[in-house]
C-alpha cells in the first residue's frame, strides 16, 4: 500500500511523456515498415519486368542474326528488281517471310539457352513471365473449331452399334461440309433414305430420362434433338470459354455461330500452337477401366491367331484393296494423339507396301513389337509373377501400319468383342518419356465400349507433387467413390487404366480397395502440362467435342503505328506531367513525380507477376491510375500550402497538411475502389481488364501517395534540421490566391445547362450511335493482295466508301492477306445487301488491286473467305456492365451517405454521374459525322465511359470532404457561403489534377494514332464535364434541397 500511494505521484508527471515516446517509437517502426515494402517492391517489380528486357533484348539480338543471314544468302530487292516497283514489293514480301521463318528457328533452337545478365535463365522461362500484352497490341492466333455434334447423338444413343443408325450419321457428318442444314436434320433425313420404315425413338428413349418413349412419333425425337444439340453446344462455348480463362491469356475475342456449329477464337500472344490444339481440343473424357494383360488368355491366344490369320490372309492375296481397311497416309502427330487403335482413319502406310514386311509377311503383328515380343512377366516379393499392364512397345513410325492391321475384320474376330487397344506413354531407362515408343495396352471395356467408371464423377483435379514428381490428384463424388471403391475391391493385384481421350496416361496396378474416392494421375508430367490436364478436367468433359478446322496468326488490331503512337503519347505526357509539377510545387514536385514513378512501377511489375494482360482498355485504367497518383500529391500539397500561408512552420505545416487530406484522399479512393470491384464482379472482357488494373492502381496509388511521399519527405528534411522542401513557385503564388469566386449565385444557369444536357443524353438514344464491329457484328473478309498493304492507310481509304464507317483491319499470316471487318449496312436486310457491300469493298479496295480486275475476278481469286461476324460485345457483356454500374451506383451512394450522414450528397453524387455520362452519350450521338475521326461505342468507348466516371467521382469527393470541414469549422456560416468557400478552397486542386491528366488525354489523341483517338476523345470530354459537373451540378444541389436542414449529422445536444 506504501509503495502504491508514492507510486501514482511519480507516474502521473511521466505519463506524457510515455506517451510521446510510444507514438515516437510507432512512427519509426511505421517508417521503417514503408521502406523496407517500398524497397521490396522496388526490386521485385524490377526483377519481373527484367524479364520482358531481357526476352526484348535477346528477340532484338536474333532479328539481327536473321537479318544477316538473309543478307547473307539473298539478293536485296534493289538488286534482283531494279526498276520494277511492283516486283520489288512482291520480293520484299517474301523476304520478310523468310526472315520470319528463320527468326522463329533461331528462337526455337535457343529456347533453353541461357540468356540476360550472368545468364540466370533462360529464353522459354524468361518468355513466360514477360509482360503479356492484349490481341489489340500484339497480335495473336486465330482458331476456328467446329462443335462435333455427331459425337452427342452418339453418346444420346447410348453408343449403339447399328449399322443402319451409325451409316446415316456417317452419311450426315460428310454432307454437313457442304451444307447449311443442321446435322441433325441431315441425320434424320439419310436414315429415311435408308431405313423408310424406321423409327428413331428406341435407340434414344434409354438415355432420355423419360423425355422419349418408345413408341414416340420421328418428328418428337428430331424436337428433342435439336433442344439436346442446342444445350450440348452452348455448354461447349461454356467450357471453351472456361478453359481460354484459365489459358494464360487475357481479353480472347470468342464467337460462336450455333447456325454453322463453329466458335471462332482469337488468343493474344499465343505462341505455341501445338499446346493451343491440345488445350483446345481435349474433350476431357476420363475413364477408369480394367485391362486385360498379356496373362489372360483371351489376349496370348487372341495375338497368336491373329498373327497366323493375318499372315495367311496377306499371303494368299496378291492385290488387297486397302483403302477400307488400311489408312494410307503416315501422319506422327495423330499416331501420338488420344485415338483409340482401332478407331484411328489417319494413319498409316498400306500393308501390301509396308517396308518393315519380314518374308512371307511371318508374324506381322507382333514383328511391330519391339524386339519382336510382348512385355515380359517380372517375379514378384511373393515369389510369384506379375504381367506388366501394357501388352508391348511399337514405336511411333510403326503405329500407322498396326492400326490398319487391327482394324481388318481377319483380326478383330479373334479378339473379345470388349476388348480396344489403346496407347500409351512409353518411358525411357532414365523415367523420361520416349520420343519414339508408345505403350500398347488391351483395354478391357463395357459392351457399348465405356469406361464402368467416368470423368463426370470427379468433384475436384489439381495440380500436385510426390516428392519431386509432378502428377494430377483428383477426388470423387459420392456415386464415384462408390464405384471407384467397387472397382478396385475386384482388381486387386491388377492394373486399372486412367485414360483421358482414349489415350492412357497410367496404368497402376491396385495394392489394395481405394474407398476414399482419391486418385492420382502420373505420367512423367512438366508442371506447366500437369496445370494444363489438371484445369481441363476441373471444367469438365466437353459434351460434344469441338475440333480445329481452321487456324491462323493474326496480326494487332490497333496496328504498330497506333501502338508506337500511345507508347510515345505516354512518355511525352509523362514529361509533361514532370515538368508542370517542379513549375507549380518547386522541390516538392520532385517528391509527387518519384511517386508517380514508383506507382506506375509497382502496378506494371504487380500486373506481370501476376500474368494478366495488358490491354487497350486496361492502358484507361493505366491513365485513370496516373491521374489518381497525381491527384493524391496535389490535395496533400494543397493542404500544406494553406497550412503555411496560416503562418505554420514547416515541419508543423507538412504534418497539419498530411494528416487533414487523408479523409479526403481515403473518400475519393475508396469510392473508386467500390466501382472497381463491383466491375471486376460484373465484367466480362474490356471491363474486366480495366477493372483489374484500377482496382490495382489505387491500392498502391494510396501506398506510393500517403506512405512513399511522405517517407521521402521526412528523409530529406531529417537530415539536416533547416532543409526542408519548397511548395511554392512564383507562378503558384499568384494563381488561385485567395481565390473567391461566386459559383453558387451562377447555380440556376448551371442548372439550365444541366438540364439542356440531359436532354441531349436521352435524345441520343433516338439520334442512335454508330456502333462499332463489337456492338452491332459485321461482316469479315479475308483478302488476298498481290503486294503488302499499309492497314492503316487502308482503313482511312475504307472508311470514306463505308459512310464513315471505320473497318477492322487485321494482319493474316502476312503483310499482303488482310482480314477486314465492316459494321457497314449490318442493321439492313435483304437479298441484296451482301452484295452491295462486297461491291462496296471491291471499290474501296481497286486502287490496290490489279487494273481492269472485275469484280468476279475479285471475288474468285483475291477474296479468300468472307463470313458474318457476331458482336464481341455480347448481351452477357452488356448485361454485366449495365448491373455493374448501376450496382456501383448505389454502393458509391450509400458509402457516401455513410460518410456524410446526408442524403443530398448522395443526390448529388448521382447527378453529376449522370450528367458526365449524358455528355459523353450526347457527344458520340450528335457529333459522329461532324469529327473527322471514328466515334463508335465499342469497347474502347466502354473503358472511356468508365474512366470518366472514375474522375468525376474523384472530384466529386474532393469537393464534398471540404465542405463537410468547413461546416464543422464555420456551424454558423450560411450554407451557401460554407459551400462557395469550399469550393473555392478546393479549385487549385481540382484545376491542377484536371489539367495533368487533360494534357496526359490530349498528347494520346494527337499522337496516338485514329484507331485510339475516338476512346481518347471521349476522355477529353470527360474530364472536362467531370470537372464542370463536380464545381456546378453536385456541390450546388446541397443548397437547393432541403434548404433549412443543416448540412451533414448534427452533433447530439442531449446531455
Amino acid at each position: 500500500m506504501l509503495i502504491f500511494k508514492y507510486f501514482i505521484p511519480l507516474s502521473l508527471p511521466t505519463r506524457k511523456i510515455g506517451i510521446k515516446i510510444c507514438k515516437t517509437v510507432t512512427n519509426m517502426q511505421l517508417k521503417g515498415l514503408v521502406r523496407f515494402f517500398a524497397i521490396a517492391l522496388i526490386l521485385i517489380c524490377l526483377y519481373q519486368l527484367s524479364f520482358t528486357w531481357i526476352v526484348r533484348s535477346h528477340e532484338k539480338s536474333m532479328g539481327a542474326k536473321a537479318d544477316k543471314w538473309l543478307k547473307d544468302n539473298y539478293q536485296t530487292a534493289d538488286q534482283k528488281y531494279a526498276g520494277n516497283a511492283e516486283a520489288k514489293a512482291l520480293y520484299e514480301d517474301t523476304l520478310k517471310q523468310i526472315k520470319k521463318a528463320r527468326l522463329q528457328r533461331l528462337l526455337d533452337s535457343t529456347k533453353e539457352s541461357k540468356i540476360g545478365p550472368f545468364g540466370l535463365t533462360t529464353y522459354q522461362s524468361a518468355k513466360n513471365q514477360e509482360l503479356l500484352l492484349g490481341l489489340d497490341l500484339q497480335g495473336g492466333m486465330s482458331v476456328t473449331m467446329e462443335v462435333g455434334l455427331d459425337g452427342l447423338l452418339k453418346s444420346l444413343a447410348n453408343y449403339t452399334k447399328d449399322p443402319a443408325f451409325n451409316n446415316a450419321l456417317a452419311s450426315a457428318v460428310k454432307l454437313k461440309a457442304n451444307s447449311n442444314n443442321d446435322l441433325v436434320s441431315l441425320f434424320s433425313e439419310e436414315f429415311k433414305k435408308a431405313n423408310p420404315a424406321g423409327k428413331l425413338a428406341p435407340f434414344f428413349a434409354s438415355r432420355s430420362n423419360g423425355a422419349i418413349k418408345f413408341d414416340d412419333s420421328d418428328s418428337k425425337v428430331l424436337q428433342y434433338l435439336k433442344e439436346q444439340s442446342d444445350v450440348a453446344f452452348e455448354n461447349t462455348y461454356r467450357i471453351l470459354r472456361t478453359r481460354i480463362d484459365k489459358f494464360g491469356v487475357s481479353s480472347p475475342n470468342i464467337n460462336k455461330n450455333p447456325a454453322k456449329g463453329i466458335i471462332t477464337i482469337e488468343l493474344a500472344g499465343a505462341n505455341d500452337p501445338e499446346r493451343v490444339r491440345k488445350y483446345l481440343q481435349s474433350t476431357a473424357n476420363l475413364q477408369f477401366f480394367e485391362v486385360y494383360t498379356v496373362e489372360s488368355d483371351d489376349v496370348r491366344k487372341g495375338l497368336e491367331t491373329a498373327d497366323k490369320a493375318l499372315q495367311d490372309y496377306l499371303n494368299g492375296t496378291k492385290a488387297v484393296d486397302t483403302s477400307a481397311k488400311v489408312a494410307t497416309t503416315v501422319k506422327v502427330a495423330d499416331t501420338t494423339s488420344t485415338r483409340k487403335i482401332s478407331d484411328n482413319t489417319d494413319s498409316g502406310a498400306t500393308a501390301a507396301a509396308d517396308t518393315t514386311k519380314k518374308k512371307n509377311n511371318a508374324n506381322p503383328i507382333s514383328s511391330l513389337f519391339v524386339m519382336g515380343q510382348e512385355h515380359q512377366p517380372s517375379q514378384n516379393s511373393k515369389g510369384g509373377y506379375s504381367y506388366p499392364a501394357a501388352l508391348a512397345y511399337v514405336a511411333i513410325k510403326d503405329t500407322g501400319l498396326l492400326n490398319g492391321y487391327l482394324r481388318m475384320d481377319v483380326v478383330k474376330n479373334k479378339f473379345p468383342n470388349n476388348l480396344a487397344f489403346m496407347y500409351g506413354k512409353a518411358s525411357d531407362e532414365k523415367g523420361k518419356t520416349s520420343t519414339k515408343l508408345l505403350n500398347l495396352y488391351a483395354i478391357k471395356t463395357l459392351d457399348n465400349g465405356q469406361a464402368k467408371l467416368e470423368g463426370e464423377h470427379v468433384a475436384e483435379a489439381r495440380q500436385d507433387y510426390q516428392g519431386s514428381k509432378v502428377l494430377i490428384s483428383m477426388t470423387m463424388d459420392k456415386e464415384g467413390t462408390k464405384i471407384w471403391g467397387d472397382l478396385t475391391t475386384k482388381n486387386v493385384g491388377k492394373p486399372i487404366a486412367i485414360v483421358l481421350d482414349n489415350f492412357v496416361y497410367s496404368a497402376p496396378n491396385v495394392n489394395e480397395p481405394i474407398t476414399t474416392g482419391s486418385s492420382q494421375i502420373s505420367g512423367n508430367y512438366t508442371v506447366k502440362e500437369a496445370q494444363d490436364l489438371s484445369e481441363i478436367l476441373q471444367t469438365g468433359k466437353l459434351p460434344a467435342p469441338a475440333k480445329i478446322v481452321q487456324e491462323q496468326v493474326i496480326g494487332a488490331t490497333l496496328g504498330e503505328e497506333a501502338v508506337s503512337g500511345g507508347l510515345m503519347s505516354f512518355g511525352v505526357s509523362f514529361l509533361v506531367i514532370f515538368l508542370l509539377m517542379v513549375v507549380y510545387y518547386n522541390t516538392a514536385g520532385w517528391v509527387a513525380n518519384i511517386a508517380l514513378i514508383l506507382n506506375i512501377l509497382f502496378t506494371v511489375g504487380i500486373l506481370a507477376a501476376l500474368g494478366f494482360t495488358l490491354t487497350a482498355a486496361g492502358i484507361a485504367g493505366l491513365v485513370l491510375t496516373i491521374g489518381m497518383a497525381v491527384d493524391t500529391n496535389v490535395i496533400i500539397f494543397e493542404r500544406i500550402k494553406e497550412e503555411l500561408q496560416k503562418g505554420k512552420s514547416y515541419n508543423v505545416a507538412v504534418n497539419d497538411g498530411y494528416k487533414r487530406s487523408l479523409a479526403p484522399v481515403l473518400d475519393a479512393h475508396v469510392t473508386s475502389f467500390l466501382t472497381a470491384a463491383i466491375l471486376f464482379a460484373f465484367g466480362l472482357g474490356p471491363v474486366l481488364g480495366f477493372a483489374t488494373t484500377q482496382m490495382l492502381g489505387i491500392t498502391l496509388s494510396l501506398f506510393c501517395g500517403i506512405l512513399v511521399s511522405r517517407l521521402i519527405t521526412d528523409m530529406y528534411t531529417s537530415k539536416n534540421g533547416g532543409r526542408h522542401f519548397e511548395y511554392f513557385t512564383g507562378i503558384s503564388k499568384k494563381v488561385f490566391k485567395h481565390a473567391s469566386y461566386k459559383f453558387i449565385e451562377y447555380r440556376k444557369v448551371a442548372y439550365g445547362i444541366s438540364v439542356v444536357v440531359f436532354l441531349m443524353g436521352i435524345a441520343s438514344f433516338f439520334n442512335g450511335f454508330d456502333e462499332g464491329v463489337e456492338f452491332a457484328g459485321g461482316r469479315s473478309y479475308v483478302i488476298r493482295f498481290d503486294k503488302p498493304i499499309d492497314a492503316d492507310v487502308l482503313r482511312d481509304e475504307l472508311k470514306n466508301v463505308f459512310e464513315g464507317e471505320t473497318p477492322i483491319i487485321k494482319t493474316v499470316g502476312s503483310s499482303n492477306q488482310l482480314d477486314i471487318t465492316t459494321s457497314y449496312k449490318i442493321h439492313e436486310t435483304g437479298g441484296r445487301v451482301d452484295s452491295l457491300v462486297e461491291q462496296t469493298l471491291f471499290v474501296g479496295l481497286k486502287k490496290h488491286l490489279p487494273q481492269d480486275l472485275t469484280f468476279i475476278e475479285f471475288d474468285t481469286k483475291y477474296k479468300q473467305s468472307s463470313q458474318t461476324v457476331l458482336p464481341t460485345i455480347s448481351e452477357e457483356l452488356k448485361a454485366g456492365a449495365f448491373k455493374a454500374g448501376l450496382l456501383a451506383i448505389i454502393m458509391i451512394c450509400l458509402y457516401i451517405f455513410m460518410r456524410f450522414r446526408d442524403w443530398r450528397f448522395s443526390l448529388g453524387t448521382i447527378f453529376s454521374l449522370m450528367h458526365d455520362v449524358f455528355v459523353t452519350l450526347a457527344v458520340f450521338s450528335f457529333a459522329k459525322s461532324i469529327v473527322p475521326f471514328p466515334l463508335e461505342i465499342d469497347q474502347h468507348f466502354i473503358a472511356a465511359i468508365l474512366t470518366v466516371i472514375g474522375f468525376s467521382m474523384n472530384d466529386t469527393v474532393i469537393v464534398y470532404d471540404r465542405i463537410r470541414e468547413d461546416t464543422k469549422l464555420y456551424p454558423s456560416m450560411p450554407k451557401e457561403q460554407v459551400i462557395n468557400t469550399a469550393i473555392n478552397q478546393t479549385l487549385s486542386r481540382t484545376i491542377m489534377t484536371s489539367l495533368t491528366v487533360f494534357l496526359t488525354i490530349l498528347i494520346l489523341f494527337i499522337f496516338g494514332g485514329e484507331v485510339t483517338r475516338g476512346f481518347a476523345f471521349a476522355m477529353l470530354i470527360g474530364v472536362i464535364t467531370g470537372t464542370y459537373s463536380s464545381i456546378f451540378v453536385a456541390a450546388p444541389i446541397l443548397v437547393d434541397f432541403a434548404k433549412g436542414k443543416p448540412l451533414g449529422k448534427q452533433p447530439d445536444t442531449k446531455r
